[in-house]
C-alpha cells in the first residue's frame, strides 16, 4: 500500500507539470520522523524554478491526497506524514475481510516453472533441497499474484549417465540385491563405475554405446532403464509427499526423445547447424559453441532442453520460463537463450540459479559416495524437534504433527532465508533453534500469538488513534507492505526475500509484544491489540504457506 502511495504521488506530480521524463522521487526516510519525502534539489534544476516556488506546487499537489496529513520542507527535502489513522483503518479493515487472500494480485501470465529435476536412480540427496523448495516456493508465490503456473518436473532420466548404471548393473549387479533396496544398490553401482573407470578408461565408451542403444529402442536396455524410473519414482514421491510439494507434470528428459530430431532439422534449415570433426553444433557469438549431436550421434542435455522449451510453448503459451537449477549450469542456459534467438525467437527464460549444500565446507557428490539422504535428515530434524518440543511442552497435544511440522520447517526454512546465489552450510542444530533467523522462531512467533487470541472475542475497532504511537504504525507498515513484498521476490525469483520480511515482521512482533501489555483494562486498546496482533498472525501463516511451511496453533 506504500509503494501505491509512491507511485500515486509520483504520478501527480508528474501530471502536475505534464513532463513524463520528470526524474521525480517518493521515498521512504530511513531516518527521521517523515513517512515519505519527494527530494528537490533535481526538480529544481529540471524545471528551472526556485525553491520556494516548488515547494508550494509540490506541497499542494500532494496535499491533495487522501492519506497526506501534512508536508514541510527540511534540507532539500519535502517531508510528508501520512495520517496513520486513516491508514492503519485501511490496512485492518482490509486484512480482517481478506483474511488469507490478503496481498493476493491479478497478474494474468503464465510461468513455467522447472524445478527438482533429480536423476532416477539416484537417492534423493540434501543436496536436491534447494531446487525442489525454491522452485516450489515460487510456485506459490507466483500463483498469489495471479500467474497461471506450470510446475515442472523435468526428471534426469536420460543421457549417458543411464548408460553408466546399466553398464555397471549387467558387470556386477544383483537383481535380489537390487529389489530389496533398489534405490540404494543402484547408486551404489554408478559409484563404483567410477571407481573402477580409473583403472579401465575403455567403460565410458561402453556407456556411451548402451545410451545410443538406448536412444535407438533396443527394447532389453529400455527395459532396465523402465525399471530404474519406476522405483526412482516411488522414492521420489514419498519425499515429495513429506515435503508437501507438487508438480503439473513429471515429463523427464526421456519424453522429449522423439523432439529432439525436428529440433535439429529446423537448424539445419536455419543454417545454424554446422559439423566441428564429426559432431553437429550451433557457432554462438561470444560464447563456446553449442553441442547438439555427438560423433555417434547421440543427443546432449541442450538438444533436449531446445525439444522441452518449445513444447512447453506450444503446449502452455508461456510468457515467461524459469529454470531453477544450480550455478554450475550458467553458460547452458546462456547458450539456450543464444540458440533461441538464433532461431527467431524472443523467449523470456530466467536461469533461476543457487550456490550449493555444503557438508564440513565440501560439496556432496554421487559419484564421490559423499550424499547424505534427504530422508534421512528430515528424519533426524523430526526427532530432534520432537525432543525441544516435548522439554517445552511435555503435555502437547498431536506431538507428533506438530515435531513434523517443526522439523521439515526447520529444514526447508534454512534454506529459503538465504539469497539463493550464495552456498549454504547445512547444520541441523542451527535450523531446529526456537530464537535467531529460524523456522521454529517464526512458527512460533504465530503461536504465541494464537494463545493470546484463544480466550478473546474481537469487537468491531472503532478506535485507531491507539495507530499513532510508532511501533504500533511500524507494524500496520510492514503488514501493507505485504503484496509489495511477494512482487519483490518475483521481480529476483528470490524466496529469500518473502523468508526476510517475514523475519522482521516477528522480531517487530515480539518486540512490541514485549513493551506492551496485550490484554489491558482499557477496552480500546485491548481490541486494537488484538485486531492488530490477529493481523500479523494471518500475514505469518500465509507466508508460512506460501515458502512450502506448516503454521501451528500450539507448539
Amino acid at each position: 500500500m506504500i509503494q501505491t502511495m509512491k507511485q500515486q504521488l509520483k504520478e501527480a506530480i508528474i501530471g502536475y507539470y505534464g513532463n513524463n521524463d520528470l526524474n521525480v522521487v517518493v521515498e521512504e526516510p530511513k531516518r527521521g520522523n517523515a513517512d515519505l519525502a519527494v527530494p528537490l534539489f533535481a526538480l529544481v534544476k529540471q524545471l528551472n524554478k526556485k525553491m520556494p516556488e516548488l515547494v508550494e506546487e509540490i506541497s499542494a499537489i500532494v496535499l491533495k491526497a487522501e492519506l497526506i496529513e501534512s508536508a514541510t520542507f527540511l534540507n532539500g527535502f519535502l517531508n510528508m506524514s501520512i495520517d496513520k489513522v486513516k491508514f492503519s483503518k485501511l490496512v485492518l479493515d482490509q486484512v480482517f475481510e481478506e483474511q488469507s487472500d490478503y496481498g493476493k494480485d491479478s497478474i494474468l501470465k503464465t510461468v513455467c516453472i522447472d524445478y527438482s529435476a533429480p536423476n532416477i536412480a539416484k537417492s534423493f540427496s540434501i543436496g536436491h533441497l534447494r531446487s525442489t523448495m525454491i522452485g516450489n516456493a515460487l510456485k506459490n508465490i507466483y500463483t498469489k499474484l495471479g500467474y497461471k503456473v506450470v510446475g515442472i518436473n523435468h526428471l534426469g532420466d536420460w543421457g549417458t549417465q543411464f548408460g553408466k548404471m546399466i553398464v555397471a548393473y549387467k558387470l556386477w549387479g544383483n537383481r535380489a540385491l537390487i529389489e530389496s533396496n533398489p534405490i540404494t544398490e543402484l547408486q551404489k553401482l554408478y559409484v563404483k563405475f567410477h571407481e573402477e573407470v580409473e583403472a579401465n578408461p575403455s567403460l565410458e565408451d561402453d556407456a556411451r554405446k548402451v545410451f545410443k542403444q538406448l536412444e535407438d529402442g533396443d527394447q532389453d536396455t529400455l527395459a532396465l532403464w523402465q525399471y530404474f524410473r519406476d522405483e526412482s519414482l516411488k522414492e521420489f514421491m514419498s519425499m515429495y509427499d513429506l515435503l508437501g510439494v507438487s508438480f503439473d507434470t513429471y515429463d523427464g528428459e526421456s519424453f522429449y526423445n522423439d523432439k529432439m530430431e525436428p529440433i535439429a532439422d529446423k537448424l539445419d534449415e536455419l543454417g545454424l547447424l554446422v559439423e566441428d570433426d564429426g559432431a553437429m553444433i550451433v557457432r554462438l557469438e561470444n560464447l563456446p559453441p553449442a553441442l547438439i549431436k555427438r560423433r555417434d550421434g547421440a543427443t546432449l542435455y541442450i538438444t533436449r532442453d531446445l525439444a522441452a522449451l518449445f513444447y512447453r510453448y506450444n503446449t502452455y503459451h508461456f510468457d515467461k520460463v524459469l529454470y531453477v537449477v544450480g550455478n554450475e549450469q550458467k553458460l547452458h542456459f546462456e547458450q539456450l537463450a543464444a540458440v533461441t534467438k538464433l532461431m527467431g525467437h524472443q523467449f523470456d527464460i530466467e536461469h533461476v540459479n543457487f550456490g550449493l549444500v555444503l557438508q564440513d565446507g565440501k560439496k556432496m557428490s554421487t559419484r564421490g559416495g559423499r550424499v547424505v539422504k534427504l530422508y534421512d535428515v528430515i528424519k533426524e530434524a523430526i526427532n530432534q524437534a520432537e525432543l525441544a518440543i516435548t522439554a517445552k511442552n511435555p503435555n502437547l497435544a498431536d506431538k507428533d504433527k506438530v515435531a513434523k511440522a517443526v522439523g521439515i520447517g526447520a529444514v526447508i526454512f534454512n534454506d529459503l532465508k538465504n539469497d539463493r546465489n550464495l552456498e549454504i552450510e547445512f547444520n541441523l542444530e542451527q535450523m531446529l533453534a526456537f530464537e535467531g533467523q529460524t523456522g521454529p522462531y517464526l512458527q512460533y512467533s504465530s503461536v504465541r500469538i494464537a494463545s493470546i487470541l484463544k480466550q478473546q472475542t474481537l469487537k468491531p475497532l472503532t478506535d485507531f488513534n491507539i495507530f499513532n504511537e510508532p511501533l504500533y504504525f511500524e507494524l500496520i507498515k510492514q503488514i501493507a507492505s505485504f503484496n509489495q513484498t511477494l512482487k519483490k521476490a518475483v521481480e529476483v525469483n528470490g524466496p529469500h526475500v518473502l523468508s526476510r520480511y517475514l523475519l522482521q515482521l516477528s522480531q517487530t512482533f515480539n518486540q512490541f509484544y514485549g513493551q506492551h501489555k496485550i490484554i489491558t483494562e482499557d477496552e480500546a486498546v485491548k481490541n486494537a491489540n488484538l485486531h492488530l496482533i490477529q493481523a500479523i498472525r494471518t500475514i505469518l501463516n500465509e507466508g508460512l504457506r506460501l515458502l512450502g511451511m506448516t503454521a501451528l496453533d500450539e507448539m
